[in-house]
């Protein structure tokens, strides 16, 4: 499995490019900006996409999603790169930050949802709905990789203060993500990579999530 991550825009947004070694088959996720800089990246590594991923609709995690694929079809005008999203979060999520950056009008684009799978090449991509951040929020899981957008963070979580967050949702959904069996690389939306079972042991938020329900059972 070969994954390399980028910082771009003016939040920080980490994008990853995820290839299947093998067929040199790629995934980008989150292209939050400079698209033709992350095309030229995937060429320079020798990998052809096959899929664009966003992990949620806020705009510094989609706003370099048409400028990557103007970018590869100016090289490359016979591919098609589809573009998943959940339907939630479609055309973006609110975040009261930026107006006018969204998925509307991308071509090739379709919906992923809690369960769904993608294959990309020899690798198989697991979509875990994790909502709470935005509504429609998703974790990639791929192997012992997880790819958490701003769900959770190196010792914190993504906030919830925006128009489509919710609190509830996030603490379930950390603790769906602390029960996975095993430990994992984990690769987040902002901020440096962690493992999960880091976050298990350090984390206040993935520690509240997980004993919460017990908690209000005892009152």
């Amino acid at each position: 499995m070969f994954i390399r991550g980028y910082t771009v825009g003016p939040y920080s947004t980490n994008c990853f490019i995820l290839g299947d070694e093998e067929t040199k088959k790629a995934a980008i996720i989150d292209p939050g900006e400079r698209g033709a800089a992350i095309a030229d990246k995937i060429e320079e590594h020798g990998y052809e996409p096959i899929m664009i991923l966003a992990t949620h609709g806020h705009f510094d995690h989609i706003a370099g999603v048409q400028q990557l694929l103007n970018a590869w079809y100016q090289k490359h005008p016979e591919a098609e790169i589809p573009v998943y999203i959940h339907e939630a979060d479609y055309p973006c999520a609110p975040a009261g930050l930026v107006n006018g950056i969204s998925l509307q009008g991308v071509p090739n684009l379709h919906y992923y949802a809690d369960g769904d799978t993608l294959q990309l090449g020899n690798l198989t991509i697991e979509v875990i709905g994790t909502p709470g951040h935005t509504a429609g929020g998703v974790t990639l899981k791929v192997e012992d990789v997880l790819f958490v957008g701003d769900t959770l963070f190196c010792g914190s979580c993504g906030r919830t203060d925006f128009d489509s967050s919710s609190i509830h949702q996030m603490y379930a959904s950390l603790k769906k993500l602390a029960e996975l069996p095993g430990d994992y690389q984990v690769f987040p939306g902002h901020d440096r990579p962690t493992t999960m079972e880091a976050e298990r042991e350090q984390n206040p938020y993935v520690a509240y999530a997980v004993t919460r329900d017990r908690r209000k059972f005892r009152r």
